[in-house]
């Protein structure tokens, strides 16, 4: 599968297939982790929140009763079992497959006369501790899981793991947990940042309850931000993530910037200018805060969410009503880099393009501040959202290949909010073997499957491992 030629199949077998998994960057629910929860049936863990699917069902269809309604989880799973046919070519339908091999061992096609067969046999197996939500991440090998995180959480979840011990079946004691599983948080503040948002006075609110102090300037803010950032480090939190249409890199200063915040506390319409100097300057002052607490800032930029108005409102965010957007990138990405380089003062970096027309800015951006400090100080990272499949991925790793070091590149991660979606890591594993084995096959790269090896597992691994300091 996907592994054309036998020095592929060597790469992948020999040296990619076994190594253990980081994933540095996904949206699973710290709680389910922590509690080392077990899924009724394969709906509950495949189906929910997993608006992959709902949007390639809602295009077959299927009323959303099925989706996201009242619906048994049976029934949504025939549906699926019915729209799954009809993915192919789109990635869904290589992961649902992957999906079923890798944690069921069930190989046979999902379609409508195989639905009540597999959702009985794996739903049968998800009844068992051996699918509780540790075991399926150990099933895939995973070592750390970074979720992310709202400033204001109180971890407990993450204490709970990390501390080593975790809930008894009956809840009545903690035993100890044997799992080398790591669960570190990450950092993630943007709705402290977008200030023009319906959230973002209840958060101010909410993080000044928390802190016991009014927040009043944006100093208040800042320092507010900084406790809750130090008490992340203390639980091995070592990544923020902002989640951005765009870098913001206005002119600012602290006190323009703060004019803006008292307006916005008053409840006064902002101007886009008034709204991007306070975010850049937000932003500006939470690079700084991330450089001097050692940790890897990451901007994933270029996601035109929440299209669909009328089903925002009856869904919410976060359904399947997202796309990629045409936002101007280079400029203030550039500014906002060397702002904190003229400081002396940016973090490890990793910023990730939606937008595949971008990939080249982004391939050549990183090489503007990597100043040989360390290796691969600035990252493009791995293919997001609607790019992580075959076609995007292969675009964003021959993109860095020309434009940068693949060779130093920290590779991939789920973003996902699904415990079966670790494959994923094994789809990137097989197209970069495949990429590798392509071009000994066609006399670009020598025969050189030791060296070759090498290189495979630090992309896979060894400079993610390095990297964040695991």
């Amino acid at each position: 599968f996907l592994l054309h030629s036998e020095t592929a199949r060597r790469l992948y077998h020999d040296y990619a297939k076994n190594l253990p998994i980081i994933d540095y960057h996904n949206h699973l629910p710290p709680n389910e982790i922590a509690e080392d929860k077990i899924f009724s049936n394969i709906s509950k863990v495949w189906l929910n929140g997993d608006h992959y699917k709902w949007r390639a069902m809602r295009t077959c269809g299927v009323n959303e009763k099925f989706i996201t309604g009242d619906a048994t989880d049976e029934q949504k799973f025939e549906k699926w079992a019915e729209t799954v046919p009809y993915t192919m070519r789109n990635p869904l339908y290589h992961w649902t497959h992957l999906e079923l091999q890798r944690y069921f061992d069930e190989h046979r096609l999902l379609k409508p006369d195989t639905a009540t067969s597999i959702f009985e046999t794996t739903s049968k197996k998800l009844n068992s501790p051996e699918y509780s939500t540790q075991n399926l991440l150990r099933k895939m090998n995973v070592e750390v899981v970074c979720t992310t995180d709202d400033p204001t959480d109180n971890l407990y979840s993450h204490k709970l793991l990390a501390l080593s011990f975790e809930p008894s079946r009956d809840g009545s004691k903690l035993k100890a947990n044997s799992s080398r599983l790591k669960m570190l948080p990450s950092f993630r503040p943007d709705k402290f940042i977008l200030i023009d948002a319906p959230t973002f006075l209840g958060s101010i609110e909410k993080l000044g309850k928390l802190i016991g102090s009014d927040i009043n300037t944006i100093d208040d803010l800042l320092n507010g931000l900084k406790q809750r950032a130090d008490f992340f480090a203390s639980l091995g939190c070592k990544l923020s993530d902002h989640g951005l249409e765009h870098l913001y890199a206005e002119d600012f200063t602290d006190a323009t910037a703060n004019k803006a915040f008292q307006k916005a506390r008053e409840g006064k319409i902002l101007t886009d200018k008034e709204a991007n100097v306070f975010k850049s300057c937000m932003l500006h002052h939470l690079g700084v805060m991330y450089y001097n607490l050692g940790w890897t800032q990451q901007f994933h930029l270029g996601a035109l969410r929440n299209n669909n108005k009328r089903a925002l409102s009856q869904l919410g965010a976060d359904t399947g009503w997202d796309s990629i957007g045409d936002f101007k990138q280079a400029q203030a990405l550039s500014k906002f880099l060397n702002m904190l380089e003229e400081n002396n003062a940016l973090a490890k970096t990793i910023i990730y393009n939606l937008n595949p027309s971008d990939n080249e800015i982004f391939g050549t951006m990183i090489g503007n501040f990597n100043d040989g400090s360390m290796v691969g100080k600035v990252q493009w990272g791995s293919a997001w959202w609607f790019l992580d499949q075959k076609d995007g991925m292969t675009k964003q790793i021959n993109a860095l290949s020309n434009m940068g070091m693949l060779s130093q590149f920290v590779g991939m991660l789920t973003d996902s909010r699904s415990f079966l979606s670790f494959p994923r890591h094994e789809y990137f594993r097989r197209l970069l073997c495949n990429l590798f084995g392509d071009d000994v096959t066609h006399g670009e790269l020598p025969n050189d499957i030791e060296w070759l090896g090498k290189l495979t597992q630090d992309i896979c691994y060894y400079n993610a491992k390095r990297y964040f300091g695991f």
